[in-house]
């Protein structure tokens, strides 16, 4: 019933081609469901396709099928790049793939929101979750700076903060390519001045953003996401600190390439007419 009113057709038909085991009732093994999904990505779609108008370069970089771990920069305030790239995974990626997020540890507290992840496949940032998805040949979205890269301010739009080196490890020991990219106007849709802690630690949050206009509603901005072509690293995640800082390093630097280029494609896009006077970037 659910889906019969909020589905949207592309999404469904994206859906329909997962390849993803649901069972006669519609669940996978770990509890996914394909309603669930239809209804998550259909509300999404129109804040993807009319007020961030994503546009997707480099799409063909996403492999078609196997573990896989998508690994970008987290800006913006609120979560919109991980909700972007999921419905870009979906929308964009031939064949669709699900994104399978690891959620921060705060939001699962949350009972209709822990309710609602887990039904669209989107599970706490615990390393025993990733490995088991990498494992049954799954996407995962990762996002190495954490709630710290949401949590920046506007005047450090786009710097990247300390990248943890879980991922790297993780990726090594499942033999996962990593597929780096750039989430590109999230700074500017949510522009965040200052942090409400107090209130914050009163819901269980890390923090509370606060824009110019106070609220943390993000503005209509255009947005783009830069997909780069996978990476693969040799060993088996019980190398030294020494050597996974260093394959750290190159993914980090390979994310801050994609951001310069998007960077610049906004700049250029402002020229042009393809974005509208006050989305540029003003760096």
């Amino acid at each position: 019933m659910m889906r019969r009113w909020v589905a949207d057709d592309e999404v469904e038909a994206a859906v329909d081609r997962l390849d993803i085991p649901f069972n006669r009732y519609g669940l996978d093994p770990y509890g996914i469901s394909r309603d669930h999904l239809v209804t998550f990505f259909s509300m999404l779609a129109p804040f993807y396709r009319n007020y961030f108008k994503v546009r997707v370069f480099g799409a063909e970089h996403i492999p078609d099928a196997g573990r896989t771990m998508m690994i970008g920069n987290h800006s913006g305030g609120l979560p919109v790049d991980g909700a972007m790239v999921l419905t870009s995974l979906l929308l964009d990626a031939t064949p669709p793939r699900l994104g399978q997020g690891m959620v921060e540890k705060f939001a699962n507290r949350w009972p209709f929101v822990s309710h609602w992840f887990s039904r669209v496949g989107q599970f706490t940032g615990l390393p025993e979750h990733a490995e088991r998805l990498l494992n049954d040949e799954r996407c995962l979205m990762v996002f190495p700076e954490g709630a710290r890269g949401t949590g920046k301010l506007y005047k450090d739009r786009y710097q990247l903060v300390r990248f943890g080196t879980g991922f790297m490890r993780l990726a090594l020991s499942t033999n996962t390519p990593i597929v780096p990219f750039a989430f590109i106007g999230g700074e500017e849709a949510i522009p965040t001045i200052l942090h409400l802690k107090r209130l914050a630690r009163m819901v269980k949050a890390p923090y509370i953003p606060i824009s110019p206009y106070i609220l943390p509603v993000p503005l209509p901005i255009s947005c783009q996401i830069f997909y780069s072509e996978p990476m693969e690293f040799e060993g088996d995640g019980t190398e030294t600190d020494e050597v996974v800082l260093g394959y750290v390093d190159q993914v980090r630097r390979r994310i801050e390439s994609l951001i310069d280029e998007g960077r610049q494609w906004r700049r250029d896009a402002l020229d042009k007419g393809i974005i509208g006077a006050g989305e540029e970037d003003k760096s």
